[in-house]
């Protein structure tokens, strides 16, 4: 997989738990990689290490992004887009391995693939902000 895949990737496993409970995180995760077809043993760390350091987070990014966003706060937002925007503001606060515009560009192809008509420029200016 490439970064972009592995990307929508971890959006779909982030994205899992806006519907269910922490305790099943890694009941989730499981059943999430288990049907991904023939995943390296690279990716799979990848995946979970990354979907894990997100999730630590998430109290964190939201805060974040309520600080910085006027009119709208996390606990409004699309689940979609509030997955979209968690993680790439993690990958441009926390990883170094992400440049602030590839995290950017990135969540914003996913907003397009993902959520509504207004998603991708949402997404976008949120993060305008949030960088």
């Amino acid at each position: 997989m490439n970064r972009s895949e592995l990307r929508e990737h971890l959006f779909r496993m982030l994205f899992r738990i806006e519907f269910h409970d922490e305790s099943e995180y890694e009941e989730q995760m499981k059943l999430y990689t288990e049907a991904l077809a023939d995943p390296s043993e690279a990716e799979l760390s990848y995946l979970l290490g990354k979907s894990s350091k997100v999730i630590e987070k998430v109290s964190e990014l939201d805060q974040m992004i309520d600080e910085a966003v006027f009119g709208w706060k996390t606990d409004r937002m699309g689940r979609v887009e509030l997955t979209i925007i968690r993680l790439a503001l993690y990958e441009i606060k926390f990883d170094d391995d992400v440049p602030t515009g590839v995290a950017i560009n990135e969540a914003v192809e996913l907003a397009k693939r993902y959520g509504n008509t207004e998603s991708a420029s949402f997404v976008n200016g949120v993060l305008a902000r949030l960088a």
